[in-house]
């Protein structure tokens, strides 16, 4: 839908909702700044109700007006998919969420590309973040070796992840705004067995693009019992992943990103050879909601919500429903889920293939504009440039403090840094899901045109 005009008026409490947590000296989601205002935000400007519209007329959206948001996640997301959280409430072992489960999962396997049956999707109430604690609570026991690539701070996350639940982390880090190289890990993998190696496809914090398909080769050359765990909050629906060609063994990803759901669900594809690891560690999973033998337990212990006692023959919870049969662990969420199927639905019209082509075209389009604006992208290699989001220093004289609001009141939202090197020198913009695919929105058009006005304000000069 067309991107709708923010209100016109200019009040500064009103742009202190917008900006607040957003500038690199308060980035939301990191520690090394504090945010300012808690206290002294007008929240009467907040609106007190959000009616909707239900038309389905290209022409208008019914979602209020609001400034753009072009964070990297989460995302401007599609009204048919915020519609279908409408719901009504339901059982989650009903007949009909039981479908819509089910289908969920089995697209999922359509868009990480995999068809092999040993293969097994998960999709639990969480953010990206729980999937690393299926990866560090399953696949890795204590004292067992993993190798991270390090490309910025979700990397160093994902090391901190498993550090917590006992693996021993060998961290080989690349300088900021780059990715170790093959060289340098085909050496590391031969001098140690890695129980798996964790690689961030797209690092958030820095805009650096992991390649994996070579990646991948590499590992099944020098070290094949290695475990290949792909980071894909920032990549699932922009980058291509092709799971099965490339034998990956797990990939994690998050709703609120690419995919274009709201925040709140954990996505995940774990391959056969995951599944067994999991299943035939030595130690119990350190962890209860994220253990994978309560997801995927046996027979004896499933629990059967149905008098039919065949239910659960021979299979597992995410299994169950993916075949459309009600089964429990753990409460899903019906609202999310149902968003999600109707996310995937809209990506899984056309083939994947177009999807992640479209994206490239648009980030080609956007590093071309943010080039002759006279600036620089954290990822200066543009074959390490992702293609859903983009990290830009800023240029001398330029504070994000003094630029993000002037965008907020432009009506376009960017993120500020989180990298802790270089948190105050670089702004980021997501440009991901409808925003670039949906040909009746302008985002990014009205983006850059703010961008370059935002930084004449500033007394920025090309030179």
């Amino acid at each position: 839908m067309p991107r709708q005009n923010p209100p016109a008026d200019n009040h500064p409490a009103r742009l202190s909702l917008i900006s607040r947590h957003l500038a690199p000296v308060y980035p939301i989601n990191t520690p090394y700044a504090v945010e300012r205002l808690p206290d002294t935000i007008d929240t009467s400007l907040l609106p007190k109700t959000q009616s909707r519209s239900l038309s389905t007329s290209p022409k208008m959206s019914s979602q209020p007006a609001h400034p753009t948001l072009l964070i990297p996640g989460p995302i401007e997301f599609d009204d048919a998919v915020l519609q279908s959280m409408s719901h009504f409430s339901e059982s989650h072992v009903a007949a009909g969420f039981v479908a819509t489960f089910g289908e969920t999962l089995s697209m999922l396997r359509k868009l990480f590309q995999t068809s092999d049956p040993s293969s097994q999707p998960f999709v639990l109430s969480g953010s990206g973040t729980l999937g690393w604690d299926l990866v560090a609570a399953n696949l890795i026991e204590p004292g067992e070796d993993v190798l991270v690539l390090g490309t910025g701070y979700f990397s160093d996350g994902f090391a901190d992840c498993l550090r917590v639940y006992g693996a021993t982390v060998t961290e080989l880090k690349a300088p900021v705004g780059t990715k170790p190289q093959l060289p340098e890990i085909e050496k590391a993998l031969s001098e140690k067995r890695y129980k798996a190696i964790t690689v961030t496809h797209v690092d958030t914090s820095t805009g650096v693009l992991s390649e994996l398909q070579q990646l991948s080769a590499l590992v099944r050359r020098v070290s094949p019992d290695t475990l290949i765990i792909v980071d894909g909050v920032c990549s699932v629906a922009c980058e291509e992943i092709d799971f099965d060609a490339w034998g990956l063994d797990g990939v994690v990803t998050a709703s609120q990103k690419a995919i274009g759901c709201p925040a709140g669900l954990s996505i995940s594809m774990f391959s056969g050879r995951a599944m067994k690891a999991a299943q035939n560690r030595k130690t119990p999973p350190a962890s209860y909601f994220a253990s994978m033998k309560n997801w995927t337990p046996s027979k004896s212990s499933l629990h059967s919500l149905s008098p039919v006692p065949h239910l659960a023959d021979h299979q597992t919870v995410m299994q169950n429903y993916e075949a459309k049969k009600p089964s429990y662990f753990a409460t899903p969420s019906p609202q999310l889920i149902h968003a999600l199927h109707t996310a995937l639905s809209q990506i899984l019209a056309k083939p994947v293939s177009e999807r992640f082509a479209a994206h490239r075209a648009a980030s080609d389009r956007i590093k071309k504009a943010i080039a002759d604006l006279g600036l620089k992208q954290v990822a200066a290699n543009p074959d390490e440039q992702a293609h859903g989001m983009s990290a830009i220093y800023l240029p001398e004289g330029v504070k994000g403090p003094d630029l993000l609001p002037i965008l907020a009141k432009k009506g376009v939202v960017f993120a500020g840094g989180i990298h802790k090197e270089i948190v105050a020198k670089y702004i980021r913009f997501g440009h991901m899901g409808v925003s670039v695919l949906d040909p009746k929105r302008n985002d990014v058009d009205h983006a850059i045109k703010s961008l370059r006005e935002a930084l004449a304000e500033c007394g920025y000069k090309k030179e």
